[in-house]
């Protein structure tokens, strides 16, 4: 229980940290923005045409009476549609990660500066386009996974009783964990983890893993919250991350507001610098 409460406070950690940090929480937005986008229009379609899709794709009932065959090819849109929201949630941390890479990046790098004893962050030392790969094959790797369970979920929602209590609840559950998995990434990839040790460090720790990703999921079902904490949630699996490796970290949330000036300023002075 302890430990649940850790990853929660994380997750808060993580956007009182975007709060103070105007400018990357800017920044921070954008590739959520555009994965919506891209997602509510594939959803629309779908709604648009889905009930055509499975008509076309049950032609053995075409000479059904009715009212059967307009149930048995509702019920079937329904499910269709049903599984693409799933998969949605599911997958959108993982597109949006993979689109904002660069974004989220640079934000985690900063949050591992701003919180490290000696003011500095890990380099994977890749160039973008093997990060970019590295990020896509993983990310298809735990999509697969949780479509996975996803589909066995599904299945076990049918059970009667069972079904509409337990199944959901644990259904949260993992889809917290790959959530984290996910956000966790971003700060573990640079580190040079691979995704077989991310699993393992997750897995030791999963109450508090569910204490951070569970809630996040339930709050990413509201339409549009996930595009609004996606920089915080990347924010703050950073510095679970750091937890997870047993790295120093400095507490931060009692030290004086960094502004987006000062950085800019800063980055400026040191450019000087190397420019003399």
């Amino acid at each position: 229980m302890r430990d649940l409460g850790a990853g929660f406070h994380y997750l808060l950690k993580g956007q009182r940290w975007v709060a103070r940090h105007g400018k990357q929480y800017g920044f921070g937005l954008i590739p959520g923005l555009i994965t919506l986008v891209l997602y509510g229009a594939a959803l629309a379609a779908l709604a648009n045409w889905g009930g055509d899709a499975v008509s076309w794709a049950t032609p053995f009932s075409d000479d059904w009476s009715s009212p059967w065959r307009g149930l048995f090819r509702g019920f079937l849109t329904v499910v269709l549609f049903a599984l693409a929201l799933l998969l949605a949630v599911v997958t959108f941390t993982a597109v949006t990660l993979l689109v904002g890479q660069p974004f989220y990046e640079n934000l985690s790098e900063k949050v591992d500066r701003d919180v490290s004893p000696d003011g500095t962050a890990p380099e994977s030392g890749l160039p973008l386009w093997r990060e970019l790969w590295i990020s896509a094959r993983d990310s298809l790797r735990i999509v697969i996974r949780a479509a996975l369970w996803a589909v066995l979920l599904f299945a076990l929602g049918f059970v009667p009783l069972v079904g509409q209590t337990v199944i959901p609840v644990i259904g949260f559950f993992v889809t917290g964990f790959f959530l984290t998995e996910e956000l966790t990434a971003v700060a573990l990839q640079r580190r040079g983890v691979d995704l077989r040790t991310r699993l393992r460090l997750l897995r030791a720790r999963k109450t508090l893993i569910w204490g951070f990703g569970t809630p996040l999921g339930l709050s990413f079902l509201v339409p549009f919250v996930a595009v609004f904490l996606m920089p915080g949630a990347v924010a703050g699996a950073t510095l679970m991350a750091r937890e997870l490796l047993g790295e120093e970290t400095r507490d931060g949330d009692d030290e004086s507001d960094d502004t987006d000036d000062a950085d800019d300023a800063d980055e400026r002075t040191v450019s000087g610098g190397l420019g003399g």
